[in-house]
């Protein structure tokens, strides 16, 4: 048997709206599916505008270009997560701050952030990391407090809450990813949320090459095409209306791999819940324990040979050559996200899974931790 890391279910109107769009021979991102996906996600996390872009990279850059801060001033955000995020920031002329993880979440520490918050800080980037949601309250807080803007990339928690309010409802504006692996999926693509309509305006047109309203090709400022098609928003609609039954499943997913891993000692599991959200299981992450003398790619390439595919965890942005070369996180040490992203995984847990696929992922991992214990 071999388990593939992600597979996507597209059982739903997929194919009857991609056939929609080819049959009226709206493809392009001008089509009817494109609003309807926007006003969509707009619904789904109560707010009033939405902005559809080519994929999840693209809408952080999007924000932050957008948002328009102070060339040179600071955004915070966690260590641990995806590069789109700090090359976000780097690429609006900003100066990405660094925060650890929290040892049990793995999202941003949200304890350290005002330690960091400086004369210089103009927002902080929050991001829901694997299934559980950053404790969002004290981070709002300390905005309000000092001023700052919120960035929220919630590309991992799509149909997630926090105190039952939606994940991508909070802060300045928020960001979403389609990617195969997410809970809703267009193959690539992007969403770009907020409740201001200045800052709404600002977006679309920076999405769309900056075309003046007045004159179609005459422009006073250089944008980007982000523009999602007509067929990635079909298939969009089609994944959004099946989103509780997704929501369902992977929770699912996560109770299995959770009962069939409990006896099992030197892993560390993802926790069930907080006090403000129960995990959603975007992925079911293993983290190895010290005692245990291997690192997550050597135990990757063992579960491989078994026919098991996983995933690494996030690389740290302070340990990232890139910016190491531009002279940032220049001796910083965050050992939470160090020790994470050395020692955890994930294993494969898309919605399209079966259950006999859970049971011998499970079956081969206790076959590895045998031999190497």
């Amino acid at each position: 048997m071999f388990v593939p890391v992600n597979e996507p279910d597209l059982s739903g109107n997929e194919k009857k709206y991609l056939q929609e769009c080819i049959d009226t021979g709206w493809i392009s991102s001008e089509g009817p599916f494109v609003e309807r996906f926007e006003q969509g996600m707009a619904d789904l996390c109560k707010r009033r505008h939405a902005i559809s872009v080519a994929n999840g990279s693209v809408a952080l850059d999007l924000a932050m270009q957008a948002l328009e801060l102070e060339l040179g001033s600071e955004v915070i955000m966690p260590t641990f997560t995806i590069i789109s995020c700090a090359s976000a920031i780097v690429r609006a002329g900003c100066i990405p701050v660094l925060v650890d993880s929290d040892p049990l979440t793995w999202n941003m520490d949200v304890s350290q952030i005002e330690s960091k918050i400086s004369s210089k800080t103009s927002a902080i980037m929050v991001v829901h990391i694997y299934g559980l949601p950053v404790d969002m309250r004290p981070i709002l807080n300390l905005a309000k407090k000092y001023g700052l803007k919120v960035i929220e990339d919630a590309a991992e928690a799509i149909g997630q809450t926090y105190y039952g309010e939606p994940c991508g409802s909070f802060g300045d504006i928020s960001c979403f990813s389609f990617y195969p692996n997410k809970h809703i999926t267009t193959g690539e693509g992007g969403m770009v949320l907020c409740n201001d309509d200045k800052l709404s305006e600002r977006c679309r047109s920076l999405r769309n090459l900056c075309f003046l309203p007045a004159r179609r090709f005459m422009h006073e400022r250089l944008g980007y095409n982000f523009r999602m098609s007509n067929l990635q928003a079909a298939v969009g609609m089609a994944q959004l209306e099946r989103l509780e039954e997704t929501i369902n499943k992977k929770r699912d997913i996560g109770r299995k791999y959770q009962g069939l891993f409990a006896s099992v000692s030197n892993l560390q599991l993802p926790i069930e819940k907080t006090s403000y959200a129960e995990n959603i299981y975007w992925v079911f992450g293993l983290i190895l324990k010290d005692c245990l003398h291997v690192d997550a790619d050597d135990f990757a390439q063992r579960l491989k040979a078994l026919g098991v595919a996983t995933r690494p965890f996030f690389w740290p942005m302070h340990e990232q050559p890139v910016f190491l070369n531009q002279k940032l996180f220049e001796k910083e040490n965050h050992p939470v996200s160090e020790a994470i992203s050395r020692k955890g995984f994930y294993l494969p847990s898309g919605v399209g899974i079966t259950e006999d696929q859970i049971v011998y992922a499970t079956s081969e991992v206790k076959k590895v931790l045998m031999v190497i214990q």
